[in-house]
C-alpha cells in the first residue's frame, strides 16, 4: 500500500521484536483496502472461529501447489506436530532436521515426542544437506524435516531419493520461501507435506496461522481430527482415539491470509524489485556477500535479505555490527541462532562443535529487513552503514 506508514494507525515505524520506534523496520506488511475490508467483512458478520474462509482458503492454497488437500491451522510448529503424530510418529522415533535457519519450526518434532536428530547444512545454500542427513539415518529414524532457508529451495530431489530409499516420510518446512522454484518443481511440491507459516515477516503475513498440504488423504484426515472439532460435533461427547486440540484457523486470519495469497504474484514481484535493489548495491564490497542461489534453482524469493560476513568476523564482531545498525534505527538481526545449541537441545546431549557449518554461517549472517516498502534511498543508506559498521569491526576478506 502506497504511503503504508502515514497510513497506519498511529503513524509509527516500530520493531516487530521490541516494540521501539525505528526508521527502518525488518517487517512493514504488504497490505491493501482489500484486505482490510476482508477482514472488517468477518468483523460484522457472526462467524470469527474457523468457518467458510477457512475452507475457502484451504482449498485455494492447495490448488496453487496442485495439492489435493490443505488444513489452515495455528501454526507451522503446531502443523508440524500434528503431521508427526499423524503418522503415528512419537516417543522413540528420530526426525532428521537442520538446527540452523530463522523460523523454529523443529519444535515441533518435540512437541510430539520425538527426537530431533540434527544434521548439518550446506555451506552455500544453508539448507539441509542430503549427504550429511544420510549419515543421521538410524534403526529409530522415521522421518526428514528439510527447510528452504530464508527462500532457497533445498535439494529437493536428492532429499525425496534419500526419504524413498529408506521408507522415511519427507517434511517441507517451506516458511520462508512460498513461490521460490527448484528445477524440478515449486516449493510445498516435494514433500509428504509441506508447511507454510504466514506469520511476520512472510510474504503473507497475517502475524499467526498456517496452511499444511498434502496428497495423501488418510494423513490429512488424520491431521483435521486431531485439529479441531467442527461446530456439527459439538453436541459429541466423543473424544475420538486422540482428542482435538482446537489448533484451526480462525475467520479474521483466514480472510487476510486469503486476500493476500489473491494477489501472491504482485507481492513477490514488488519484493524482487527490492532484492534488485539491494543485490545492485551490495556488488560494489568485498567483505559483505549477498545471498548466494543454486545452480539447480530456477527462482527465489528471499524471506529476508540475508547477507554473509567475511570469514575474519567473529560472532562478537556480527553483534557488533548489529549495534551500530540499531543506533541508525534499522532493525538489522542475526538469521539464525542453531537450534542445537539452545537449551532444550543442549538437554538432549548436544553442544558447540557438533554441526561445524551451521555454527560457522549463523555466526556471519545478518537478516537486512526486506519488504515492499522500501525505497532505493532507504536500501542505500542500509547498505553504506552496513559497510561501514563492518570496516570498524575488522572486515576485509571475502567470505568465499
Amino acid at each position: 500500500m502506497s504511503g503504508a506508514a502515514a497510513e497506519r494507525p498511529g503513524g509509527n515505524v516500530v520493531s516487530i521484536a521490541t516494540g521501539e520506534p525505528l526508521q527502518i523496520p525488518l517487517c512493514d506488511p504488504d497490505l491493501t483496502a482489500e484486505d482490510l475490508a476482508a477482514v472488517e467483512a468477518v468483523l460484522r458478520g457472526t462467524r470469527l472461529g474457523e468457518g467458510p474462509q477457512a475452507t475457502a482458503l484451504e482449498k485455494a492454497f492447495a490448488a496453487r501447489l496442485g495439492r489435493a488437500h490443505g488444513l489452515a491451522l495455528a501454526s507451522a510448529p503446531l502443523a508440524l506436530m500434528l503431521a508427526l503424530r499423524a503418522r503415528g510418529i512419537g516417543p522413540g522415533d528420530e526426525v532428521i532436521c537442520p538446527g540452523h535457519g530463522f523460523r523454529e519450526t523443529a519444535h515441533g518434532i518435540l512437541a510430539a515426542g520425538a527426537v530431533p536428530v540434527f544434521a548439518d547444512i550446506d555451506y552455500w545454500s544453508g539448507t539441509l544437506s542430503p549427504a550429511k542427513a544420510a549419515g543421521r539415518i538410524g534403526p529409530a529414524t522415521r522421518a526428514i524435516l528439510a527447510a528452504n532457508t530464508a527462500g532457497h529451495p533445498a535439494d529437493w530431489p536428492a532429499l525425496r531419493a534419500l526419504a524413498d530409499a529408506h521408507g522415511l516420510f519427507l517434511i517441507e518446512d517451506s516458511c520462508e520461501a512460498i513461490g521460490s522454484r527448484h528445477k524440478a518443481g515449486e516449493v510445498g511440491t516435494f514433500g509428504d507435506v509441506a508447511l507454510f507459516d504466514f506469520a511476520q515477516p512472510g510474504v503473507i503475513c497475517c502475524g499467526e496461522g498456517a496452511v499444511l498440504v498434502t496428497d495423501d488423504a488418510d494423513l490429512a484426515m488424520a491431521v483435521r481430527r486431531l485439529a479441531r472439532r467442527t461446530l456439527a460435533e459439538r453436541g459429541s461427547v466423543s473424544a475420538t482415539m486422540a482428542p482435538p486440540l482446537a489448533v484451526g484457523m480462525g475467520e479474521m486470519v483466514a480472510a487476510l491470509a486469503l486476500s493476500q495469497l489473491a494477489r501472491l504474484d504482485v507481492l513477490l514481484e514488488r519484493r524482487r524489485g527490492v532484492q534488485a535493489m539491494y543485490d545492485g548495491f551490495m556488488q560494489s564490497f568485498e567483505g559483505i556477500k549477498p545471498p548466494y542461489v543454486a545452480p539447480d534453482v530456477e527462482e527465489v524469493h528471499w524471506f529476508l535479505y540475508v547477507v554473509h560476513l567475511g570469514t575474519r568476523f567473529t560472532r562478537s564482531a556480527r553483534d557488533a555490527v548489529l549495534e551500530d545498525m540499531k543506533t541508525e534505527a534499522v532493525e538489522a538481526c542475526a538469521y539464525s541462532s542453531p537450534l542445537h545449541l539452545q537449551r532444550a537441545y543442549r538437554d538432549l546431549g548436544w553442544r558447540k562443535g557438533d554441526l561445524f557449518v551451521t555454527e560457522k554461517v549463523a555466526d556471519r549472517a545478518i537478516a537486512l529487513p526486506f519488504h515492499a516498502h522500501l525505497t532505493p534511498d532507504q536500501v542505500a543508506f542500509m547498505v553504506a552503514r552496513m559497510k561501514d559498521a563492518s570496516i570498524n569491526s575488522g572486515a576485509g576478506a571475502a567470505i568465499y
